[in-house]
């Protein structure tokens, strides 16, 4: 009939002193308990006192104190000592016993403890079994809790007997001597807990992205938390991806753990850090000094550079000595590159960088390097419409003229020729290290052919090639390797008018030709074919005597005469006052083109190739003729009356 408590107390008692009897047992609730405790039990279990309990205590005393006389007379100096030894290993007896029952008092009222729900307690396990962990929280009867929170990765538990473990207690029956443990609402609650003290104090928390979610990230920080996008970075993040499963440090902008929210800032941590990094950098500075940087930007006009919490510009026409297109070509984002500062405003937190003079200008000693007429080699970087640029090392470009490719060909576009990142030879024409010019020469690499075709073709050479081209001014045959010459149109016939070549040639049509002239240094070769045949004019007045009547057929008709052909390719001009005799105006539509007429020859020129006609003249003439033959007919005797009834004959006649 024993409260459980004071029977705990006393299994505590037996395993501290070692107690093997029930009168043991007694006298230390006695001396604990008092009378209350040895009524109690005197009801269930009387005790007889011994004889020398039922002694008063004055006598029990008195026998002690003769005792102990007796002893010292009969001992002398060495009993005095044991008595003395004796004395003080029971004063150290005595103060054990009073330590061992303050530990039995404190076990005592531990007994009593009462624990809450949501209490975050420590215990040790004890049990691991398939489905709970058995935890000692100090209560009467152990806690479980589900294996699941304490199972790793691999599905094996994470703890060992006697870990010690923090825990909430989530369900309390002292009826039932029954007690709901969890680990992980515990972890919560200290996690909550580290919440709220780094939020009152601005401290950070380490967390780890675990996912994307709408509008942001969700941060694991023990328990869940949001990171919005914009407060992820300092600038926005290209790809949101990258960041999941990277840890970093957080600073807790607000939090709510009835709601479960919390929301999270890397961008102020960074924000911070960049400005103790600014100042720091702002005043360790200096114009000229080298410094490293990480490329943070980049443009088409340049890279911004991060010196540390401080952005400068490297400017694409401070990147290299040589050509860059884009800077893209030469840096990627997050890049470590050293560079140079050339200008730094304070007040405006303005820095520019150079990277290319952290190398020698390769200018000052170009002309050392490339003298004039000397042969160099060079990648072919750029092409225009009159040119391409070589670079001959990092930094110098040379220009190749188009007029400057071949001696032979007329190149219209460089790219005729040569195409970008072309390996070509060329020879240094001029170069201006000032200017940062340096003019190059492809053909120059070769001998010239012009130099060798007079030559091999002095003129009046009759050559034979092929018709490469036809234009409306001429036939282009090629001659040698390179060499075209020139058929103009007016070199084709002596005497055909021809108003495209195309009207005789095809492309392709081999030909004979005479040379007529060589201009080497305009690089022209004048070819003729009619040429070939002697000039028809050189005889034209030996086959037409001025005064000759002569019949042709109408080529053309003017207002300002007719022309006539009188033999293949020579015409003759009948002007329009040598028409008739009568005023006209204009020959057109009194004419038509290959009808015959008859005119006379009044002035030939061989030099102007001109044969003037006359119709007018011919018909004068041939009625003078008449006239004169007509009257050296009739007789001297012959009257006026005679002549005029011959002629009334003739008339009547021809009427019939």
């Amino acid at each position: 009939g024993c409260d459980f408590r004071l029977v705990f107390l006393v299994n505590c008692m037996i395993a501290k002193k070692g107690f093997s009897t029930q009168g043991d047992m007694l006298c230390v609730f006695y001396y604990v308990k008092g009378d209350f405790f040895m009524e109690d039990l005197a009801n269930h279990t009387p005790t007889q006192p011994s004889a020398d309990q039922d002694k008063p205590e004055e006598e029990s005393m008195v026998s002690d104190e003769a005792a102990v006389d007796q002893a010292a007379d009969s001992d002398g100096a060495d009993a005095s000592a044991d008595a003395d030894s004796k004395s003080s290993a029971k004063t150290e007896e005595t103060e054990d016993d009073v330590q061992s029952m303050d530990d039995l008092m404190e076990m005592y009222e531990e007994s009593f403890k009462q624990f809450e729900e949501g209490q975050v307690v420590t215990g040790s396990i004890i049990s691991i079994d398939k489905d709970h962990v058995l935890v000692d929280i100090g209560y009467k009867s152990e806690g479980q809790i589900p294996i699941h929170e304490f199972l790793n990765e691999e599905g094996q538990p994470g703890v060992e007997l006697g870990d010690r473990v923090e825990v909430m207690v989530e369900f309390w029956d002292d009826e039932n001597e029954v007690v709901n443990l969890s680990k992980e609402k515990a972890e919560k609650v200290k996690v909550w807990e580290a919440i709220r003290v780094a939020y009152e104090n601005e401290e950070p928390v380490k967390g780890t992205i675990s996912c994307r979610v709408k509008g942001g990230f969700s941060v694991d920080v023990g328990v869940q938390a949001f990171l919005p996008g914009s407060q992820a970075d300092l600038r926005p993040i290209r790809n949101l991806d990258d960041m999941v499963g990277q840890s970093f440090e957080f600073k807790v902008l607000k939090y709510n753990r009835k709601r479960s929210n919390i929301v999270l800032s890397r961008r102020v941590l960074l924000e911070a850090e960049r400005e103790a990094q600014r100042a720091a950098t702002l005043a360790s500075i200096f114009e000229g000094k080298v410094v490293d940087g990480i490329v943070k930007n980049i443009t088409e006009y340049g890279v911004f550079v991060d010196l540390g919490g401080v952005d400068g510009l490297l400017h694409i026409t401070d990147i290299s000595w040589g050509r860059v297109k884009h800077p893209s070509e030469l840096f990627k984002i997050s890049d470590e590159i050293s560079v140079k500062i050339l200008n730094l405003d304070l007040e405006k937190e303005r820095v520019s960088l150079g990277m290319k003079q952290l190398t020698p200008d390769p200018w000052l000693s170009a002309a050392e390097k490339y003298p004039v007429g000397s042969r160099v080699t060079g990648r072919v970087v750029s092409l225009t419409d009159y040119g391409a640029f070589v670079e001959l090392e990092e930094g110098i470009e040379g220009l190749i003229h188009v007029s400057e490719m071949s001696w032979t060909r007329k190149i219209r576009h460089p790219s005729k020729v040569v195409s970008a990142n072309d390996t070509v030879e060329t020879v240094v024409l001029d170069i201006k290290p000032d200017a940062r010019r340096i003019s190059l020469g492809m053909k120059q690499v070769a001998p010239n052919p012009w130099d060798e075709i007079s030559d091999k073709y002095p003129v009046g050479t009759i050559i034979e090639g092929k018709i490469k081209n036809i234009t409306e001014f001429g036939l282009f045959i090629g001659i040698d390797e390179g060499i075209d010459g020139l058929v103009h149109i007016s070199d084709i016939s002596w005497t055909k008018r021809i108003k495209h070549p195309s009207e005789l040639y095809k492309k392709g049509e081999t030909v004979q030709a005479k040379v007529l002239e060589i201009d080497k240094n305009n690089e022209r070769f004048s070819l003729g074919i009619k040429q070939l045949e002697p000039d028809p004019w050189t005889t034209i007045s030996e086959r037409y005597d001025v005064g000759k009547e002569i019949t042709g057929t109408i080529t053309n008709v003017t207002d300002f005469g007719i022309f006539v052909e009188l033999e293949e390719g020579i015409e003759g001009l009948v002007h329009v006052s040598e028409i008739s005799k009568e005023k006209i105006n204009t020959p057109v539509g009194k004419f038509e083109v290959n009808d015959p007429i008859t005119a006379k020859v009044m002035n030939i020129s061989s030099e102007e190739r001109r044969i003037g006609l006359s119709i007018k003249r011919l018909e004068m003439d041939e009625e003078d003729d008449a006239i004169s033959e007509y009257a050296s007919k009739k007789e001297s005797t012959t009257t006026f009356g005679q002549l005029l009834k011959e002629n009334l004959e003739k008339l009547n006649s021809s009427s019939d």
